[in-house]
């Protein structure tokens, strides 16, 4: 069988990671058709050997389409992506405005595909499945074998973000700086509080009445909804001047004991991880070494001496595939995998 695919945002970074990925993983697509706002109508777009000319989103008719991947902002997802699953096309949304509605699954097919089958045999569905937030993502794939082994009761994380994750303004904005600060021009900021080059910022999206950022809260709730709600979750996040690939410093605290070794085993087992944890000099992951992969990498697998069964865990993947483009593709291959699209 073959699928229908609609990318909305296609000439964005993460859209254009979208089309690479559908592309590269050989998806059973008999059109793939890129959508974006009138300005960009008619702009050209790869799609692995192909080149495809951008349509006009508004007036688009969905209903001959099975899947449409989303990654236009929560204002474009709040307006249309009711009215597109109402036609009976499966929306997977890329955005944070439908994460948090309880009658929308939110999913990471490593950790919590089983959630489609009970939400695709309901008769009243919205149509959409949301798609996590980037650092959540990869952060989660890293948990769910360790929680499934002994019970993880605590986490305590801290992120280190790429620019791409402010889409392609915030690269620019990295590019620019750099750039003016070597031929000693003042650095101006203008997508970030702060200068990015050379710096790190604690502070990404905005700040809420407890001290914590959206973002940090973002981590915090989808973590509970995709992995367990009975998991305490604290997160600081942290804006780097690294162009692709997000990294995260994770203290786990479990119910039962576990071993740094028994958890590096368990991890080289589980599906979409990686493991490089060799303590020497580079026996490590960075960022730069993830950026083009799928896998979300783990190195640094070390017990907590400070508390009873903890361990410290240092989890990269590349923002715009694991926690964005590929994530999506993924929740879309589940879908046909199990059987579960209502056309084709």
């Amino acid at each position: 069988m073959s699928y229908r695919i609609a990318i909305i945002g296609a000439t964005g970074n993460v859209g254009r990671e979208m089309l690479n990925v559908l592309s590269e993983r050989n998806f059973p697509a008999s059109e793939v058709i890129a959508l974006a706002s009138s300005r960009s109508v008619g702009r050209e777009i790869s799609y692995g050997d192909k080149i495809l000319k951008c349509k006009n989103l508004e007036g688009f008719d969905f209903s001959t389409v099975d899947i449409c991947l989303m990654s236009a902002g929560s204002e474009i997802s709040k307006k249309m992506a009711q009215k597109i699953g109402a036609q009976g096309c499966i929306v997977i949304d890329n955005s944070s405005f439908w994460r948090y509605h309880a009658e929308v699954p939110l999913i990471v097919p490593e950790v919590n595909a089983h959630v489609l089958d009970a939400y695709m045999a309901q008769n009243e569905r919205l149509n959409i499945i949301a798609n996590p937030n980037c650092s959540t993502a990869q952060l989660v794939v890293a948990l769910k074998p360790l929680h499934d082994a002994a019970t993880i009761k605590r986490v305590v994380v801290s992120t280190y973000q790429s620019v791409s994750g402010a889409g392609k303004a915030g690269g620019d904005e990295l590019w620019h700086q750099t750039r003016g600060i070597i031929v000693s021009d003042a650095p101006e900021a203008h997508i970030f509080t702060k200068q990015i080059a050379f710096n790190v910022i604690p502070h990404i999206d905005a700040f809420m009445e407890d001290g914590y950022t959206k973002e940090e809260w973002k981590v915090l709730a989808e973590t509970k909804k995709i992995l367990d709600p009975r998991i305490k979750v604290t997160c600081t996040a942290v804006r780097v001047p690294v162009f692709v690939g997000h990294a995260e410093s994770v203290n786990l605290e479990f119910e039962q004991e576990i071993s740094a070794d028994e958890a590096r085993d368990i991890l080289r087992e589980a599906p979409g991880i990686m493991v490089i944890d060799k303590r020497e000099d580079g026996g490590y992951i960075t960022p730069i070494e993830c950026v083009g992969d799928y896998a979300t990498v783990v190195s640094r697998i070390r017990e907590d001496i400070t508390v009873e069964n903890g361990l410290n865990i240092w989890v990269v993947s590349d923002n715009l595939r694991k926690g964005a483009a590929l994530n999506s593709v993924q929740i879309a291959e589940t879908l046909i995998e199990r059987g579960l699209l209502p056309r084709a």
